[in-house]
């Protein structure tokens, strides 16, 4: 478990969008993000490890929450970051990966987090943005639950690893491309 609060001035996102190590790679480079951590939430069983998750019996997805500054970057931009780097049009699938843990989901913070997203769920629908209905959850944070150390920071550890260059590697470069003016200064 990790804290419940984040520190004065600011805020937890916590967002599913298949394998949390695709999501922490991109989140991690984003500008007002302090901290990325990957871990499991939405599901019911108590203590989840990536064994148990992965069975789809624990109800849990892959997550990860981020620490972020709202005055340095507003929730809509985390939100346009997240519906630009994973495909909420595919229930509990994000292309190879299959099973409930991948699912694309959205859990809130704060009623104002939560009508961020019920707005820009609902004009999604309103343009058919993805060309099919968008099937992201939207449900209140609860438990969240880190994942083990090896999945912490994992595209930088293992950048060469073939999953990461067949999957993060891309999701990564699409994000820096559309994304440029908003990654953090090195």
């Amino acid at each position: 478990m990790s804290p419940e609060k984040p520190a004065a001035g600011q805020e937890f996102a916590t967002l599913a969008g298949g394998c949390f190590w695709c999501l922490e790679a991109v989140f991690a480079e984003l500008e007002g993000v302090s901290a990325v951590v990957s871990g499991y939430a939405g599901g019911h069983a108590p203590d989840p490890d990536y064994r148990s998750v992965c069975s789809g019996e624990t109800g849990h997805a892959e997550v990860v929450r981020l620490t972020f500054d709202p005055a340095v970057i507003g929730y809509r931009d985390i939100l346009d970051v997240f519906f630009a780097i994973h495909d909420p049009t595919t229930p509990n699938r994000q292309g190879n990966d299959v099973g409930t843990q991948y699912r694309s989901a959205i859990y809130f913070h704060s009623p104002q987090q939560q009508a961020a997203a019920r707005a820009l769920l609902d004009e999604f629908a309103a343009r058919n943005a993805f060309g099919a209905p968008v099937v992201t959850e939207l449900a209140p944070a609860g438990v969240f639950d880190p994942a083990e150390d090896c999945h912490q920071d994992y595209f930088s550890h293992n950048p060469h690893q073939p999953y990461c260059q067949l999957v993060v590697a891309p999701k990564l470069a699409k994000f820096r491309k559309l994304f440029a003016a908003r990654r953090k200064v090195k």
